[in-house]
């Protein structure tokens, strides 16, 4: 039950993504300085890699936030939204701050992907303990 859990938290960060990025496309693919074709979209749009990558690392991260949250006893949604809120902001983020600071990017890319990274990791709490 809990790889079902664990799978479930994983779609459900996913699916915010999905919905987080389309809608911050524009200045995300600018402050990223991603390649946009003639059609709007990002030039490599067609791989498929990343977002192989993407939900393989959300299940690593959904896995990994359910083994804290056993140990920790968290096992309310009160208890899942605060933690996972407090991962994604003061875990996740300060590490995608540092390494995108060294790497000169631009403050919106570090607003944009933390904001991801917090969320996400709230919604994964959130569902973690749903069940």
């Amino acid at each position: 039950m809990e790889f079902i859990n664990i799978i479930a938290a994983a779609i459900a960060a996913y699916a915010f993504g999905a919905v987080w990025y389309m809608t911050l496309a524009k200045p995300w693919m600018a402050a990223a300085g991603v390649e946009v074709g003639e059609d709007g979209r990002p030039a490599n749009s067609t791989d498929k890699m990343p977002y192989i990558v993407s939900i393989i690392c959300l299940i690593i991260v959904a896995g990994m936030m359910r083994h804290v949250f056993s140990l920790a006893d968290i096992n309310t949604v009160g208890k899942g939204l605060v933690s996972g809120l407090g991962i994604g902001l003061f875990l996740a983020t300060p590490w995608i701050a540092t390494n995108y600071t060294f790497a000169g990017k631009p403050r919106t890319l570090i607003i944009i992907d933390g904001g991801y990274a917090t969320i996400g990791c709230t919604v994964i709490g959130i569902v973690l303990t749903l069940f």
